[in-house]
């Protein structure tokens, strides 16, 4: 369905494999955004009845996920995304029927700039939630781990030597309250989304498209979205500076790092069975290797650590991408939108895989945990309060960890001795 302009994009500008397609999320609100300006159009006076009638039942049908496979184009190319707008525009024309033309009647009042910049936001605004979703069924289960274990004492170790006994429980209580800042902030950064330039063309002077269509393109575009979009204070600095989206793209990669951070502890507490630490127990998923039979490895952390990865990547290319809005356009800003999108995808997914595959199932070896949590380093520490640092430094050190015991004894004996006491 769609035209020669895509076909010259799919020709010329194709280099990642990455399609559009792959972001039906984005492709619907590019189809919300085509309705709304089509309806904004018609009620300024400047587009016919039934040219709005024919483009906003074709957005209908894109918006239900219907002729997705039309939009091939990649999402990475020149032009400041003008393959995609042109796509988008092309299949709408198409399914309009001949009467509709792409440019003057589906594309009228908008440039490329806007259209993209205003429905990567819509989709961004969605995404967004569903991650924060996912965030809090994901605590849900490490609140109720952390319930279960609280009983459970264990060794908490310091540059990987012994520490203090600890509660198994606060391993998941941490990451719990992490995650907690991370969605509050996550939140906050969803309303910066709801600012958007649709009226504004190219750069935010507002030229090629009428006072009339402006006056309406906000109420059209909640019609359509039910969300409360609105015009930044300063239009050129939104087509000069798509720093929201940075600002997201951090955020989500200090989600993935807080989660990263964590499978990587349940590696290694896990780790064995009998010449690892063996603490924690997480469920067998599937058979972890080809080689070693009955061999059982970390595959959901494992996978959880990889799309933490792939994510830090997308993130650092999305900070120089911001750098990149040379004078008075961004034209990176759809590859720093479709990175984040990206990164929504994934860490969506696998948060909900890690909680409901992994952290859900996870069991404790009681036993070895109290085995751990009875190592001297906490007696240590209580000696420490007792005796001072300096003096159980100088005992260690003399006599071994083995004859601290009868120090501490005869260092009691003295004091009682000299208080008086028998």
């Amino acid at each position: 369905m769609y035209g020669k302009e895509t076909e010259r994009t799919l020709e010329n500008m194709s280099f990642s494999n990455v399609r559009l397609s792959a972001f039906p999320d984005f492709v619907k609100a590019c189809a919300l955004v085509k309705k709304a300006a089509a309806i904004s159009n018609y009620r300024a006076g400047e587009l016919e009845h039934r040219h709005m009638q024919l483009i906003t039942a074709a957005c209908d049908e894109i918006i239900k996920g219907l002729h997705h496979d039309e939009f091939p184009v990649d999402v990475y190319h020149g032009g400041g995304g003008i393959g995609i707008n042109m796509n988008i525009n092309e299949v709408i024309s198409r399914l309009s029927g001949d009467e509709v033309d792409t440019v003057e009647h589906v594309n009228m009042s908008q440039s490329t700039s806007e259209v993209n910049h205003t429905a990567m936001r819509i989709a961004m605004i969605h995404l967004t939630r569903n991650l924060i979703q996912e965030i809090d069924r994901f605590n849900i289960i490490l609140s109720e781990k952390s319930e279960e274990f609280r009983d459970v004492q264990t060794i908490a170790r310091t540059c990987w030597r012994d520490g203090l006994s600890v509660s198994v429980s606060v391993l998941f209580e941490a990451l719990h309250d992490a995650l907690k800042r991370n969605r509050n902030r996550l939140e906050l950064l969803v309303e910066e989304l709801h600012f958007i330039n649709l009226g504004w063309t190219v750069i935010g002077s507002g030229d090629g498209a009428s006072e009339g269509y402006r006056s309406y393109i906000l109420e059209a575009l909640h019609d359509v979205t039910q969300l409360h979009l609105s015009w930044p204070e300063n239009l050129y600095a939104a087509a000069q500076y798509p720093d929201d989206i940075a600002r997201l793209s951090a955020d989500i990669r200090i989600c993935a790092s807080l989660l990263m951070k964590f499978a990587n502890d349940l590696r290694i507490l896990s780790s064995g069975p009998e010449a690892g630490l063996g603490e924690l127990i997480i469920p067998e998923v599937q058979a972890g290797s080809s080689f070693f039979p009955g061999k059982v490895n970390p595959v959901i952390p494992e996978m959880v650590i990889q799309c933490a990865i792939l994510i830090n990547g997308n993130n650092h290319s999305v900070q120089d991408a911001l750098n990149m809005g040379e004078t008075y356009l961004n034209l990176w800003e759809e590859m720093m939108g479709f990175l984040v999108m990206d990164n929504l995808y994934m860490l969506t997914k696998v948060i909900r895989s890690f909680g409901t595959l992994c952290v859900r199932g996870i069991k404790v070896d009681v036993e070895r945990c109290l085995q751990y949590s009875r190592s001297s380093s906490p007696m240590l520490m209580k000696a420490k309060q007792e005796f001072g640092y300096r003096m159980i430094s100088d005992w260690i050190h003399q006599d071994g960890v083995s004859g601290l015991q009868n120090r501490m004894d005869t260092e009691r004996g003295i004091r009682k001795h000299e208080r008086g006491e028998t």
